[in-house]
């Protein structure tokens, strides 16, 4: 069974990814994000990439997080750069809420013979990004606008359209440190419109956020930036 089934298709819902950015978090802080939520039954892996990644030593970063770590580890790349050895897997994401070809095929065709040498299993996952009511780092490295949130049709379609093109996961994305999160209208009509599994992330900084995202219909959040500044945030929630 390949990790995909087991954790998207067979594995329980409405579960957390942790996000660990390496331009952000350093060897002391993911020790201590790992202390705290390696046996958290609710954390079901973790996701390492960055928007930008100044950090020139992701491949230590990796190789250290998987021998402290059981759960998958699982690569969220923001360029080919960032594909390395030692990865569970890797979302190999597809921007299609933007129109810059780089972020469509550009990177994925100089990501994909690494993927193949390194034998790290593909996720084919569809990325949309939302706008968050701020400028979000990733709006503006990529150079695509982010879809309006009160465009729900816009929304349903661009997710339909990535079912139809065969991706097996939509990852809605209000951005790092997004003022506000994906609507849960827009969530919920997704939701309604196709099957593949639904990842919420950016600006999930709050139980009810949290709760509301799954609510709406997302099977997985993602949280990063929030343990970041507090490492206790999840437990506070599930502990």
């Amino acid at each position: 069974m390949s990790l995909y089934e087991k954790l998207f298709l067979e594995g329980e819902k409405k579960k957390v990814f942790i996000l660990l950015d390496p331009d952000k978090v350093d060897d002391e802080k993911v020790s201590q994000i790992l202390s705290k939520y390696e046996d958290e039954e609710k954390v079901v892996g973790f996701l390492v990439g960055s928007s930008l990644l100044v950090r020139s030593d992701i491949q230590d970063f990796v190789k250290k997080l998987k021998g402290k770590t059981r759960k998958p580890v699982i690569l969220f790349p923001g360029s080919h750069c960032q594909v390395v050895e030692g990865a569970d897997a890797i979302l190999f994401l597809s921007l299609l809420s933007g129109r810059n070809p780089q972020y469509l095929i550009d990177e994925q065709v100089r990501m994909a013979p690494l993927v193949k040498i390194y034998g790290i299993e593909p996720i084919p996952t569809a990325y949309l990004l939302f706008d968050s009511g701020k400028t979000t780092t990733v709006e503006f490295v990529t150079g695509t606008k982010p879809l309006p949130v009160d465009k729900v049709d816009l929304a349903v379609a661009h997710a339909l359209a990535a079912e139809y093109l065969g991706f097996k996961l939509l990852y809605l994305e209000a951005g790092s440190g997004a003022l506000n999160p994906v609507p849960g209208e827009i969530v919920r009509s997704i939701k309604e419109n196709v099957k593949i599994p639904i990842i919420v992330g950016g600006g999930l900084n709050s139980k009810e956020k949290i709760i509301n995202a799954f609510d709406s219909g997302a099977d997985f959040v993602v949280i990063g930036n929030k343990l970041e500044d507090d490492p206790e945030f999840l437990r506070r929630i599930y502990g």
